[in-house]
């Protein structure tokens, strides 16, 4: 089976040129078949703030009303996503921007009303493996930005990480896949204060114990609850560091399995 890697890029890197610049020559370097999921959240911050739209956000879960979301789909579905398009054009990359409406590649569904009405989120139901397949086998590489849609004519707000961990599982009937969810930190520390005291390979017994000891907590909680998700719906490996895990010399990243 031909193996398939996910690389999504947090916020951090989108916002800083140099950064993002130095990921995208090393996800150039890539070999084999590849898909980059983007999100784009302080940039929408930012434009929104200058529009005069203020950003709502909840446990630090951004409020998508419809004035939202016309913002988050220019700047995710245009500004970066296509100026990440560009800059992988000059690096020989034929990658081609999509949201999920695109050739219908990610459906889903307005996230219910429970204790906080979160707007026009989307939670993913269906990935079309084979139209996204088609793409990558046309000598394409795809750059998801964080909108998909219903199915119904209505573009949805859709977490990042979801978008990959779903597109993982999905082209998972085709390939090994693997995800590289690159961040600011070198992958998941023992000590927070450390930013060194990486853990190289966490897998289900392990993950009990961290659990256990109090060591992974707050935001890491639901990162890592989503990689277990995913491995046990197909994905074969995940791996959470900086950009410098896309290359072959670096070892010094959290490697995740079951």
């Amino acid at each position: 089976m031909e193996t398939l890697k996910i690389v999504k890029i947090g916020g951090n890197i989108i916002e800083d040129e140099t950064s993002l610049n130095v990921f995208l020559e090393l996800f150039s370097n890539v070999e084999g078949n590849k898909i980059l999921v983007h999100g784009g959240g302080r940039r929408a911050t930012s434009i929104a703030s200058k529009l005069g739209i203020e950003s709502k956000m909840v446990h630090g879960r951004r409020i998508t009303d419809a004035e939202t979301l016309e913002v988050i789909t220019m700047v995710y579905g245009g500004l970066v996503n296509k100026n990440i398009v560009a800059k992988l054009q000059a690096l020989n990359i034929n990658a081609i921007g999509l949201t999920g409406a695109d050739v219908n590649s990610i459906t889903s569904k307005k996230r219910p009303v429970k204790d906080v009405d979160f707007g026009f989120v989307g939670d993913v139901t269906q990935v079309a493996h084979e139209s996204i397949n088609k793409l990558i086998q046309g000598g394409f590489t795809p750059v998801f930005c964080a909108i998909t849609h219903d199915g119904a004519g209505q573009l949805l707000n859709t977490n990042a990480d979801t978008i990959a961990s779903q597109v993982a599982i999905g082209m998972s009937k085709l390939y090994e896949t693997s995800i590289y969810y690159c961040f600011e930190l070198n992958g998941v520390l023992e000590d927070f204060q450390d930013k060194n005291s990486v853990i190289k390979h966490i897998d289900t017994t392990r993950y009990k114990t961290l659990l256990e000891k109090g060591i992974i907590v707050d935001g890491m909680l639901p990162k890592l609850e989503n990689c277990f998700h995913a491995l046990h719906h197909g994905v074969h490996a995940i791996n959470m560091g900086n950009t410098a895990m896309l290359t072959k010399t670096n070892d010094n990243f959290t490697k995740i399995t079951l």
